[in-house]
């Protein structure tokens, strides 16, 4: 749970920003799975950010201008239902609990909403985010708007709250940090238990279980998103999921996987060999891609923009193609005539933080913005290489990702996940079954 008082912080530089006008934030809803079932609930992560109330059929109401305003609409207490589906708050306990100004049954938004949107002049939500959300707000601002005859006024600007809210979430504060660093540390132990325990023979499923074991037991109870254990040819695809075949001799595993803590994504890949030991073509290629993703984290720099790390991983990446006879000419030629995508087709990384691939704008205008202090995100160069007639029947099916967590810091960088093991004698010496 997040200190109430950092997320009222929070929701004051929200209407400090928003200046006047209404801001409606809705949680997310619950998701069927099956006739009598439910997905387990994950809150949005905007609204929980704002809020720190985790509930489902809950919404958010800031209201900017000289006298602010924050509150909460919920399910009501009711102990019949908690008999069944645990503890609820209630409006009374949750406006308690998390320093909300006033709090409301969430049966009566609707019609709490047509008051408080009165003169208001601008609506900010989520724009298009949820279509069914788009026509109940449209509706009942509508519903505001026949009431002119009596002096009053709709908002007459609608506007993307997310604008503001995504910029905020891309810097993170210390204790978002805090997190980060610890789902890091649980999934770096995750990642050393499957290495510890692949052997030939088993199936990709049976090193996910291990995986989930390790979060679970530390307190991570979901993955951040469903984990990739992908072996020989499989790790050429890269959102591989099915997550079923058998491990070979000779195959290497890469696995890209992580856990959520407290909201918080983890977000790490590692590449292996199944035998434990790399060998010819698969160690060629792998400490190229270790060169790129180390020059890649080298420039992710307070003050660099954030295509520096992509273009450092582009320079080695595309000097070890040339070298494996992939790619030919120079390494200025081949980034011109873009002939490594065939090999490596992704971004070197993402923003990270309550989503996996987490908000914030990549450019601000037409330019690449800067990295700055707080930011944090992913350094993921690979190599993905399927058998082709110009290709080196050496290298088929070798598939490579190497994934980081890294948060930029005022003197330079700090790798979150730096402790998993990644180098070829690191990898080596904990797989080395006695």
């Amino acid at each position: 749970m997040i200190d109430p008082n950092i997320c009222a912080q929070r929701r004051t530089r929200l209407l400090n920003q928003m200046q006047q006008g209404i801001a409606i934030i809705p949680n997310a809803p619950e998701q069927q799975r099956n006739s009598d079932a439910d997905y387990p609930y994950r809150f949005d992560s905007s609204f929980y950010y704002l809020s720190g109330f985790a509930e489902p059929e809950s919404v958010l109401v800031l209201i900017a201008g000289a006298s602010p305003l924050s509150i909460l609409f919920c399910r009501e207490k009711d102990m019949d239902r908690e008999i069944w589906d645990g503890y609820r708050y209630g409006p009374d306990a949750a406006q308690e609990e998390f320093g909300f100004d006033a709090a409301y049954p969430i049966a009566q938004l609707d019609e709490k909403l047509i008051e408080l949107m009165e003169n208001q002049p601008a609506l900010f939500y989520p724009l298009g985010a949820n279509a069914t959300w788009d026509q109940r707000l449209l509706k009942l601002r509508d519903a505001v708007q026949k009431k002119v005859r009596s002096g009053i006024k709709a908002p007459d600007e609608l506007r993307d709250v997310r604008v503001l809210i995504n910029e905020m979430r891309l810097f993170k504060d210390s204790h978002e940090i805090d997190i980060l660093r610890r789902a890091a540390a649980i999934s770096t132990g995750a990642h050393k238990r499957a290495m510890q325990f692949t052997r030939i023979g088993h199936f990709e499923y049976e090193i996910e279980a291990e995986l989930l074991h390790e979060f679970c037991r530390n307190g991570a109870r979901d993955p951040a998103y469903t984990s990739i254990v992908a072996a020989g040819a499989n790790a050429c695809v890269l959102h591989y999921i099915a997550n079923n075949a058998r491990l070979h001799d000779g195959d290497l595993l890469l696995i890209d996987a992580g856990c959520e803590l407290g909201g918080y994504a983890s977000d790490i890949t590692r590449t292996y060999p199944v035998n434990g030991r790399f060998l010819g073509a698969q160690k060629d290629v792998y400490e190229i891609v270790l060169a790129a993703q180390a020059a890649a984290i080298a420039a992710a720099l307070p003050g660099n923009n954030w295509e520096a790390p992509h273009h450092a991983a582009l320079r080695i990446l595309a000097q070890g193609f040339i070298d494996l006879k992939l790619c030919h000419g120079t390494v200025d030629g081949v980034l011109e005539d873009e002939s490594y995508k065939k090999y490596y087709m992704h971004r070197t990384g993402h923003w990270l933080g309550l989503d996996v691939h987490d908000v914030g704008d990549y450019k601000t205008g037409d330019q690449w913005r800067a990295l700055q202090p707080g930011m944090v995100l992913t350094v993921e160069p690979g190599c993905y290489i399927r058998p082709a007639d110009d290709v080196p029947m050496a290298l088929w099916n070798i598939g490579i990702r190497i994934e980081d967590d890294v948060v930029i810091t005022d003197t330079g960088n700090e790798v979150l996940t730096d402790a998993a093991p990644k180098t070829v004698n690191e990898i080596e010496e904990v797989m080395r079954h006695e």
